[in-house]
């Protein structure tokens, strides 16, 4: 099982998911100094996988997140503290609309299985019935009385 996606996927495949630079390698990919990579790290900007002797391994996707960190930083002026709550609130906003997309996915399939059963009822209906029909008499007047016991 991939961690950060949830799903199953071939222990060779190269994705933007994948753990594959060491620090000195996402550094140099990202212009960052790699002591900025371990404080990115520390402040949880930034949290690469980790080997079984606890060495960093940057993602694709890691790298491009340490240049965006990097943009808003420099270019934005935005401090890391806001930086930290940008990224969640992106995060937070992909599982959104992750959820949504399951949840449409989920109603398509209600909605299917309900017209299908709709479907089946529909078929069972007895044909040599005949549908009522409500005939309006506008001026008609129908008065009952019951019989007076005599």
């Amino acid at each position: 099982m991939d961690g950060r996606t949830g799903r199953s996927r071939n222990p060779y495949e190269l994705t933007q998911e994948s753990p594959v630079y060491v620090i000195s390698v996402a550094a140099q990919l990202s212009g960052l100094h790699p002591q900025t990579l371990r404080q990115y790290d520390r402040l949880g900007l930034v949290s690469p996988d980790r080997t079984p002797g606890r060495g960093r391994r940057y993602s694709a996707r890691d790298i491009e997140l340490l240049r965006n960190v990097q943009q808003l930083s420099q270019d934005e002026g935005i401090n890391l503290a806001g930086i930290k709550r940008i990224i969640e609130l992106e995060n937070q906003v992909a599982a959104l609309q992750q959820r949504v997309v399951e949840l449409s996915t989920a109603v398509e399939g209600a909605a299917a299985a309900m017209q299908q059963r709709e479907a089946q009822v529909h078929a069972s209906y007895r044909r040599d019935l005949v549908p009522y029909q409500d005939v309006q008499q506008a001026s008609a007047l129908v008065v009952w009385r019951p019989k007076r016991p005599e």
